[in-house]
């Protein structure tokens, strides 16, 4: 044990004995003090996981910050959170996104780098079949699962179907290649600029992503893989060349979540096979001021958020929040998409990839919903889908945009209001 004064950030300001672990916002770093490292059994002669950094000093010690993988040495000494308070988040969750008019969404599970693939089963299992059986399901969502668990997802669908009612729906399976920029972990063709020598981190080996992928495209599952640097990117568009020259041309919607930093000529090779950028309007928000430094302003300017090129090149646009990362809003993501200026800002970050009003809110429905394969019951008002939408509180979108409410007026799922 040991004696710990002032925290940072002002968490904790009066001596105590306890251990500490602080997550960063993105879930690719955290920070554990030396009582956490010393439960966790981490000192200098403790190495680096595969897909992980221990973070440390010149002599070797470690500093506290884990990058990725390395987290889960500490998460594997974190008590679990309880099954009450996992059912509770869930509800506490869906009435903050029906506030904020969000009717259906993308769950990729409790699977981080370093967390535990059994974790997001547990949650299938514990806390949405229990709430679906209580009755308690307030918004449709689309369940991805860890890849290296692609067998038991095929199974799955297999014995009970990919929609197991007009709640819960079972999309596919999920990979992380690189971490984030924040984290400086985000992999990428040169290196970091406040890093010297650091190019990020490849968290997967691509043969065996290579292979879990043709496998899991093979038993009809979609993929969905987390890639931010541009090297990352790259990698995985060949990688998908790969997967369509050996099981084939179909209809397999392959996604690449966040697609944040691309190579020149990269945004065009999304629409060789209509893969889906999986993109996230208010990241930009956290990036504009901080990747120029992270990797200078003339990379930051030519590679960031290309939202613009993507849809130019042919790519499927689908808007999300990564919430969360960045909070979840539609309204606030998609007039993010519009302006690109952060707050206090008189010009927008990148303006060439600003998007006009309807390719935004296109990004946000039925190019969402058809990025999980629910574009024909959800994401337009049409006969025969479900009747679900929101009221807003004003007849003029660019009236409306220049001073955006908390929340909306009344969100209905299935023709029923369910907010407030």
């Amino acid at each position: 044990e040991e004696e710990v004064g002032t925290m940072i950030f002002g968490v904790v300001k009066s001596p105590l004995l306890l251990e500490v672990w602080l997550s960063r916002m993105d879930g690719h770093m955290g920070l554990a003090n030396s009582l956490a490292m010393k439960i966790a059994g981490i000192d200098k002669n403790t190495n680096d996981p595969v897909g992980g950094t221990i973070v440390r000093t010149t002599e070797r010690e470690p500093t506290g910050l884990l990058v990725d993988a390395a987290m889960k040495l500490v998460f594997n000494v974190i008590p679990e959170v309880s099954v009450n308070d996992r059912r509770e988040a869930l509800l506490t969750a869906s009435r903050h996104a029906l506030m904020r008019g969000v009717t259906t969404v993308v769950d990729v599970g409790s699977y981080v780098p370093g967390t535990s693939e059994e974790q997001t089963w547990q949650d299938f299992s514990d806390v949405y079949e229990w709430a679906h059986s209580m009755g308690k399901m307030m918004i449709r969502v689309c369940l991805f699962f860890p890849m290296p668990t692609w067998p038991r997802v095929s199974d799955l669908i297999h014995e009970r179907g990919r929609s197991l009612s007009g709640w819960i729906h079972l999309g596919g399976v999920k990979a992380f290649l690189d971490g984030s920029l924040g984290s400086s972990s985000a992999w990428f063709y040169e290196p970091y600029e406040d890093v010297p020598g650091d190019y990020g981190l490849q968290l997967l080996d691509m043969d065996v992503l290579l292979n879990a992928t043709l496998e899991s495209d093979k038993s009809g599952l979609q993929v969905a893989i987390h890639a931010i640097g541009d090297k990352a990117n790259d990698m995985l568009l060949d990688m998908f060349d790969k997967v369509v020259s050996l099981n084939g041309t179909k209809d397999r919607r392959f996604r690449i979540e966040h697609a944040q930093h691309l190579s020149p000529g990269a945004a065009t090779r999304f629409g060789e096979h209509g893969i889906i950028a999986s993109v996230q309007p208010d990241h930009l928000l956290d990036d504009a001021d901080s990747a120029g430094r992270k990797i200078g302003v003339e990379r930051a300017e030519r590679s960031s958020y290309l939202f613009r090129s993507l849809l130019a090149g042919g790519a499927h646009l689908a808007f999300g929040s990564d919430w969360p990362v960045s909070d979840i809003y539609p309204l606030q993501a998609i007039r993010t998409a519009m302006s690109r200026k952060l707050p206090g800002w008189e010009a927008p970050w990148i303006s060439a990839e600003r998007l006009p009003l309807d390719d935004s809110l296109k990004a946000h429905t039925i190019s969402a919903a058809y990025a999980c394969f629910l574009d024909h019951v959800l994401g337009s008002l049409v006969e025969g889908k479900y009747a679900d939408f929101v009221v807003l509180p004003s007849t003029s979108w660019r009236e409306f945009a220049d001073d955006i409410p908390g929340h909306v007026l009344a969100t209905y799922v299935n023709g029923k209001q369910a907010y407030p």
